[in-house]
C-alpha cells in the first residue's frame, strides 16, 4: 500500500481534490479536521493547550475556543510551533492506527495543510501539491470562511512559499481553473494503481 501525501496553501483546493481520490475508492486521512477532533476530544491535548493558554482556551461545553486559539497562533510564531509540537505526535499515532484499519486498498491519501513544514512528507511515498495563485487563493478563504483578505494573509504567511513546496512535490496539480482537475487526479489515480510514476 502506497502513502500518498495531498497539501498545499489555504485556499488551493485540497479538500475538492481529495473528494475526488476519495469517489475513486481511495481512503483519505484528512488530518487537519481530525486535528480539530481530538483538540476537543484528547485529554493529553487539552491538557496540554490548558497549560498553554489557560482554562478560557475551552468553552464550557468542552469544545476549543477556536477563534481564541487561531488570535494567539497566528500572532505569535512560537505560539503555532507550541501548539504543533503538542497536536501533531497525537495526529500521527491516531494515523499509524487508521493505516492498519486501511491496509487493504492500492494507496491511501494523507491530507495536510502543512505537510512539508511538518517534515511528515519523509513518511509518504509520493506528494501532490495543489495549487493555484495565491490572489485567487485569497478570494476563494474569503468568500469561504468570511476572513478579510488580511486575516487570510496573516495565515498564508504561516505556511512555506509555494516555490518551496514545488521542489518537494513529486506531482503538481494546478487548480487556477485554466485546465480541468478531474482529468489530471484520474490520471495520478491509474498511476498509483499500478504503482508507476511519471516525473
Amino acid at each position: 500500500m502506497k502513502q500518498i501525501g495531498i497539501t498545499g496553501g489555504i485556499g488551493s483546493g485540497k479538500s475538492s481534490i481529495c473528494n475526488a481520490f476519495q469517489l475513486l475508492g481511495a481512503p483519505v486521512y484528512e488530518a487537519d479536521a481530525e486535528a480539530k477532533k481530538l483538540q476537543d476530544e484528547n485529554q493529553e491535548i487539552k491538557r496540554g493547550l490548558i497549560a498553554l493558554f489557560g482554562p478560557s482556551i475551552y468553552f464550557g461545553n468542552g469544545k476549543l475556543n477556536r477563534k481564541k486559539l487561531a488570535g494567539f497562533i497566528f500572532s505569535e510564531k512560537s505560539s503555532l510551533n507550541k501548539v504543533n509540537q503538542l497536536v501533531h505526535p497525537v495526529v500521527h499515532a491516531h494515523y499509524k492506527h487508521w493505516l492498519t484499519v486501511n491496509s487493504h486498498v492500492p494507496y491511501i491519501i494523507y491530507e495536510a495543510a502543512i505537510l512539508f513544514e511538518s517534515g511528515f512528507y519523509k513518511d509518504m511515498d509520493e506528494v501532490i501539491l495543489v495549487t493555484a495563485p495565491e490572489e485567487m487563493r485569497i478570494a476563494r478563504v474569503v468568500n469561504r470562511d468570511k476572513l478579510t483578505p488580511e486575516e487570510v494573509k496573516s495565515r498564508v504567511r504561516n505556511q512555506w512559499p509555494e516555490d518551496e513546496k514545488r521542489k518537494l512535490a513529486d506531482y503538481i496539480i494546478e487548480n487556477d481553473n485554466s485546465s480541468l482537475v478531474i482529468p489530471q487526479v484520474i490520471e495520478l489515480d491509474k498511476i498509483f494503481r499500478n504503482n508507476g510514476k511519471i516525473r
